[in-house]
Parts: structure tokens; C-alpha cells; sequence
């Protein structure tokens, strides 16, 4: 079954500007600038003030759920430029104390459970990372690379051989852009 027109809406904040070039998205705020691939042809974007239009003619079931893909990472491409994303994590270590520190582009974390070489995570573009005393914080204007960046630092820490109810060390999630972790 087609359905014959639909549309979502975005709403465009102050300082806020999106333009669309061939099959890329443009995004830009008074954080930074930000790019993205459109996936779907169909995609038909226009701009009305301040609230932007993704339309699709003639979708089916499919191309209705990537219009809400799609006007989903629009909200957080708008909300990367103009306020950023922020996770924060916890080092914790009960049985080694654990030195986690920055060294240029790499994430270091020397002595977990008494390793005697170090941990090492290279950290991608666009994601800035600070360790400051036990906490790890990971922004960026991409809420994607914030996430994956907080995933491979927390994974950077795992051991599937030790019982973890026992053995808690690591480097955990506490703060996910705003949304506090339980």
C-alpha cells in the first residue's frame, strides 16, 4: 500500500543553518559544523523559516519509517551544532589502582588488573576526550561518535574471563548526553 504525500517537520532554532548539496546534508550552529550522508533519494527537503520540511511522495511502509530515520538524525545534527553531546563515565578500580590519562590522540589506562602493558584506544576525529581525577568525559558534535567513542572506551575495559559480579573494575557509562544512567 502507498500512502501519497507525507512530511515531517523540524524545528530550526536561532543561529541554526541546514542546506542540502547534491547528496549531503550541511549543518551549521555556533558549536561547529556537521555533515551527513542522505541514505533515500526520494528525500525532498525545503526550508520554511525557521522549520524544515522532509517530504516523500508516494512512500511506501518502508521509505515512512527511514523519513523518521532520517528526521531523527536531522533533531540531533540540530542539536550537535548548537548545544553538543556530553557522556561522562566512572573509572573505577577496587583491586589495582588503575591510571587512565590522555596522551595526544590515544586513551592510555596503565595497570588494569595488574596488566603490565598498557590499555590503548586511539581516539577518532571530532570526539574530544578529557580525564579529569575519575571521571572520563567524550563530547562531540555527533551524538553517533560521542556514543561509539564512550562504547569503545568502556569496552577498551572489559574482561569476558573474570566473574564481573567480583571483579568491577573498569571504566563505566554514567551520563548519556543528559540522561543519567540507573
Amino acid at each position: 500500500m502507498r500512502l501519497d504525500h507525507l512530511d515531517e517537520r523540524v524545528e530550526l532554532p536561532a543561529g541554526v543553518k541546514i542546506r542540502a548539496e547534491g547528496d549531503m546534508i550541511h549543518a551549521e550552529g555556533p558549536k561547529g559544523k556537521l555533515s551527513r550522508k542522505i541514505m533515500n533519494p526520494s528525500l525532498i527537503l525545503t526550508q520554511e523559516g525557521s522549520i524544515l520540511k522532509i517530504t516523500i511522495k508516494n512512500a511506501t511502509k518502508r521509505e515512512k519509517t527511514t523519513l523518521g530515520t532520517f528526521k531523527a538524525h536531522l533533531k540531533n545534527m540540530v542539536t550537535g551544532v548548537n548545544e553538543g553531546f556530553t557522556y561522562k563515565m566512572k573509572v573505577c578500580s577496587g583491586h589495582f589502582p588503575m591510571t587512565v590519562m590522555m596522551k595526544g590522540d590515544e586513551l592510555i589506562v596503565k595497570n588494569y588488573l595488574g596488566e603490565k602493558t598498557p590499555r590503548v584506544l586511539k581516539i577518532k576525529p571530532g570526539a574530544e576526550v578529557k580525564v579529569e581525577g575519575d571521571i572520563v568525559v567524550v563530547t562531540s558534535l555527533n551524538r553517533e561518535l560521542a556514543g561509539q567513542t564512550s562504547a569503545s572506551i568502556e569496552n577498551l575495559t572489559s574482561r569476558s574471563d573474570y566473574d564481573k559480579r567480583i571483579f568491577q573494575d573498569g571504566i563505566y557509562i554514567i551520563d548519556k548526553a543528559g540522561k543519567e544512567i540507573k
